[in-house]
């Protein structure tokens, strides 16, 4: 009979759990920054502490998840909880640019992320479940709930793991773990994030209509974009706490003869959701990057617009261009 002992974990083993660290991270914390330190603390701790791992007492990760959860929960305390701009209050009915108000700071907002770093299944059943589950209603609804309790619901309902691992995750009992599990639930029940279609570049009727919208929108066609919005529909622009409701203001503030008229569009997908890059032109007649445009789809037409504001740094993050040709 053998007795060799099993073979210790390499920082290559480490590094294999990152884009579903970084998944869970970003779960936990709602914004890229503290996502990124997060998860390369909880691998350099990792593979500062191989030596004393025991695989007799759980996975490599489960063990690397507990460490993930402490950083994750110590950076939570006393920080700000973070939302969409539609969770700040009710609907604006001014239309013009002077009705946004001043910027709120940015740790008021969820932020985007690019699949690319979140999304590591292979299997089209998997993927489908992880892109459900950055959806950005579902990250923004994760944030309402205290930071044990959304540990525990991730851990649990997400990533799968047992109510003892969880328990052995986060330091605490499996009737702890049950009891926090159940809270959470009925937290989120009171206000469930909206439903909404996850990317899928095979679904035809989903590729046919964002590929009406980039049409529309590039022709500033407001009677094409009428067909393509939810009636109630909605549009909101972080870092402003303004966002409107219904197609017909949205269409207001979208015909405005300054707003977004010859701008371009280059789709990616965003929070598991379809998107794109926003490109408005410049001085020398080159579009340029400008904004991430999320696009929340419920029902085959346009539900919510999210267009971040101040996120042209991030477009190589997308995989996006910062520019694009103009004859194109």
């Amino acid at each position: 009979m053998s007795t060799d002992a099993p073979l210790r974990p390499t920082v290559d083993d480490l590094e294999e759990l990152r884009i579903r660290l970084t998944a869970y991270c970003y779960r936990m914390l709602g914004n890229v920054a503290d996502t990124d330190d997060a998860v390369q603390e909880t691998i350099l701790r990792a593979y500062r502490s191989l030596e004393s791992y025991d695989p007799q007492r759980a996975t490599l990760s489960t063990w690397v998840h507990r460490i993930a959860t402490n950083i994750c929960l110590d950076l939570l305390r006393g920080a700000r909880r973070r939302s969409r701009a539609t969770d700040l209050g009710p609907a604006r009915t001014g239309t013009t640019s002077a009705d946004l108000g001043a910027p709120l700071s940015a740790d008021h907002f969820v932020e985007p992320i690019p699949d690319s770093r979140v999304i590591s299944a292979t299997d089209p059943a998997e993927i489908v479940e992880q892109r459900l589950s950055v959806r950005y209603a579902f990250i923004a609804a994760l944030q309402r709930l205290a930071p044990r309790q959304r540990a525990v619901l991730l851990l649990r309902e997400v990533l799968s793991f047992s109510a003892e691992e969880s328990a052995h995750i986060i330091g605490t009992t499996v009737p702890a773990v049950n009891s926090a599990l159940q809270r959470a639930r009925a937290r989120l029940a009171k206000s469930p994030p909206e439903t909404t279609e996850v990317f899928d570049p095979t679904d035809a009727r989903q590729r046919q209509l964002l590929d009406d919208y980039v049409s529309a929108f590039e022709a500033h066609d407001m009677v094409a974009l009428r067909r393509l919005l939810r009636e109630d529909a909605r549009s909101s622009m972080p870092p402003f706490a303004w966002w409107l409701e219904g197609r017909e203001t949205i269409l207001t503030v979208m015909g405005a003869a300054d707003a977004c008229d010859g701008d371009r569009l280059i789709p990616v997908p965003i929070n598991g959701s379809p998107g794109f890059g926003q490109y408005r032109v410049g001085s020398d007649g080159v579009p340029l990057a400008f904004a991430l445009l999320l696009v929340e789809v419920r029902e085959h037409t346009v539900s919510h617009l999210v267009t971040f504001l101040g996120s042209q740094g991030r477009f190589r993050e997308f995989g996006l261009p910062e520019s694009v040709d103009p004859t194109a």
